[in-house]
């Protein structure tokens, strides 16, 4: 029976390192031969000399000596050795490649394709057999090679398992319920591994990234010829180009943001989190991240092929999402502004529905603005193919239902309007007799929303003792919001976490964040950009992340107590709810880096541990990495299924020392593409 290349490297390292540890041990032991034989000659030395007349004090004092000397001449050499590797251990490996070839890694299978931009080649580390087993321990013979998983037909490499059409086409259109969150259930689940593209690329290094995307990672055309006049996308040789154009903004989005920037603050620190409803390709939301704002940007998968796919790649938060039926997932008193630029929502339909949820997601005195239709209907009626008299009424209705939530005006100037939210409910609650709808919500989470059906009520929020007081508490201008205690916490509202736990885990997220550092290379270099932390709790390692080009994605599990995402967005960072169970709404191969700590102790009685790793896989870029923190017996589950999904692992040691009782699992994911179609059928 042949073996494969690959079986055969592996025997091959296998016998290797049998020959090397059976010699390393041949040579200890006739060492401590040595040493033996040279102890029993001193001692025979004395009692010699004691037989035949000699001074035995005089031998005693002379193999006390010799024998003090042996010790000395051992103990130099200990310490030379621990020296030696302490040294080599201090120097940091800057790449995968460094990291796994000081793990005692070797190359054994053919090199990935090159790539004409260094900035997107694979690391010669990516198509390594990589071998990280223990060579001190006994080496046992495998009785039967390890199943793994397979790689998905190409039709997949695409997949979105929550967001797909064929299974939404089964659900209403009314609200676009059709476009929401429909999963797969545990049949239909797949255990393969997406494909990546035949031609696919490691994508442009942040800043780079903002402007420019690999035409192969994305092989969508319809953006960039529908938006083509709108200067959404252009696509250059095997490149797409991001020129920061929108259907509002044909200036770009950078002239556009200076536009709102005169009307309300958006440099001083007191915005720092926005929303971005109908995103298109996140422009607005990309150009943003220079003045310090992080917006998370959505859109369904539907027509405009790819948008949101196109704003990860740019290295821009965006998720898939709609405004249909369901409450978006968010806390209450999220956000500090939100957008919606020609975004197709109907604003005022549903007795304003959809405001209301936005009212819902506004921190105190947070800003809404709204550019595109109906807003200046009397100059661009002719454009948008319709009447005066529907966008007037599109446009009064809007108006009706803000004032009825108590927003205030604040300036409608050219293609602009904005609208800010109240600090507080005291007058709105007073207005209540003359506005009967929408009525103050008498019960409910308010920051329960996932799959939560929208509610045509206002969200109270907390009350206040004066009229010039916010609700919830005043927040901290950025970037000093970040570390100060979240009023959420200071107020006694999140179960079991006080101010002082609040600093302490600040200060232990430092400390983890310098030791992934030291682990696996530089964070500054932009390698690094999309970044998730499946269990983000309160936050502390978007925190401890600030320094780096990142932006992190905080997720908080649906099912974890206490809620903290609350929290989580008063320190000025951005996440969202979710359910491990199910897949994330993003496209394949979207993060750089994910984190995972503790979440396979939360979810390993509730679903398939495997079905989490597979998805994270499909979410996660050729050549990402995944840090695990976990009780051992998880760590040691995960590691087992790891190993047949084309990763690499290696376990390391926890910051605060090897016998710590949470372990720490590091894994890369190996550069590898699927089979190209026509190669397929020749």
């Amino acid at each position: 029976m042949s073996l494969s290349p690959t079986t055969a490297t592996r025997s091959k390292l296998r016998n290797l390192n049998r020959l090397s540890a059976h010699m390393v041990f041949r040579d200890i032991q006739l060492y401590m031969n040595r040493i033996h034989y040279t102890f029993r000659y001193r001692i025979n030395t004395v009692r010699m000399a004691k037989e035949h007349g000699g001074s035995p004090k005089y031998n005693q004092l002379e193999a006390r000596k010799n024998n003090l000397t042996w010790i000395l001449a051992l103990s130099a050499l200990c310490i030379f050795f621990y020296v030696l590797g302490a040294w080599q251990s201090s120097i940091s490996p800057t790449t995968h490649t460094e990291f796994l070839n000081r793990a005692g890694c070797e190359n054994a299978s053919k090199e990935a394709p090159d790539s004409s931009s260094s900035s997107s080649s694979p690391s010669s580390s990516s198509s390594a057999f990589l071998d990280f087993e223990s060579h001190h321990q006994l080496v046992m013979e495998d009785t039967q090679e390890i199943q793994k998983f397979p790689a998905c037909s190409m039709s997949f490499s695409e997949y979105t398992p929550c967001q797909d059409r064929d299974r939404g086409r089964k659900f209403d259109r009314d609200m676009l319920k059709y476009r929401e969150r429909h999963c797969p259930s545990k049949d239909e689940l797949l255990h393969c591994l997406i494909p990546a593209p035949p031609k696919y690329k490691l994508p442009f290094k942040w800043p780079q990234s903002r402007d420019y995307a690999w035409f192969n990672n994305i092989p969508h055309k319809e953006l960039s010829i529908e938006k083509d006049l709108q200067n959404w996308i252009k696509v250059e040789g095997d490149r797409f180009k991001f020129p920061g154009g929108g259907t509002m903004f044909p200036r770009g989005a950078d002239a556009y943001i200076d536009d709102i920037n005169e009307l309300i603050p958006l440099t001083n620190g007191t915005i720092r989190t926005a929303i971005d409803t109908g995103c298109g390709v996140a422009s607005w939301g990309a150009y943003l991240l220079k003045r310090d704002i992080i917006a998370m940007s959505f859109a369904p998968r539907d027509t405009h092929e790819a948008q949101v796919w196109f704003a990860l790649e740019r290295g821009v938060p965006a998720v898939l999402g709609i405004m249909g039926s369901q409450r978006l997932p968010y806390p209450a008193r999220a956000f500090d502004m939100a957008h919606c630029s020609r975004c197709l929502i109907p604003w005022s339909k549903y007795d304003g529905l959809y405001l209301i949820e936005v009212d819902r997601i506004l921190r105190p005195g947070g800003y809404w603005i709204l550019s595109g239709p109906p807003i200046r209907w009397k100059q661009y009626w002719r454009g948008w193919e319709r009447s005066k008299e529907d966008l007037k009424y599109e446009q009064d209705g809007i108006e009706d239902v803000a004032k009825r939530l108590c927003w205030k005006k604040v300036i409608e100037k050219d293609d602009l309007a904005v609208w800010q939210k109240p600090i507080n409910h005291i007058d709105c609650i007073k207005s209540r007799k003359s506005h009967h709808k929408p009525h103050m919500c008498k019960s409910g989470n308010p920051d329960e929303a996932w799959y939560k059906e929208l509610q045509g009520c206002i969200t109270p929020m907390p009350e206040v003792t004066s009229w010039d007081e916010v609700s919830g508490g005043a927040l901290e201008k950025w970037p000093e919001r970040a570390s100060v205690v979240p009023p959420r916490i200071s107020n006694n509202w999140v179960t079991g976490i006080t101010a002082e736990k609040f600093q302490e885990d600040n200060k232990l997220w430092e400390e983890r964040v310098s030791h992934y550092k030291s682990i696996f290379g530089a964070l500054s270099q932009g390698r690094y950009r999309n970044i998730m932390d499946m269990n983000a709790y309160i936050g502390g390692f978007a925190a401890a992340m600030m320094k780096y080009p990142v932006w992190v994605m905080n997720v908080v599990p649906v099912n974890s107590q206490p809620d903290t995402l609350g929290v989580v967005y008063e320190r000025g960072f951005i996440g969202v709810y979710h359910d491990w169970c199910e897949a994330f709404s993003t496209y394949p191969r979207t993060y750089d880096l994910i984190h995972a700590g503790g979440v396979f102790s939360i979810y390993q009685d509730r679903c398939d541990i495997t079905d989490i790793l597979l998805e994270m896989d499909r979410i996660l870029r050729p050549e990402g990495t995944v840090v695990f923190r976990d009780e051992a017996d998880v760590i040691e589950k995960i590691e087992k299924i790891a190993q047949r999904m084309r990763w690499n692992t290696k376990n390391v040691d926890q910051e605060s020392g090897q016998f710590a009782t949470e372990k720490i699992l590091v894994a890369f994911k190996s550069y590898w593409t699927g089979e190209d179609k026509d190669e397929q059928h020749a």
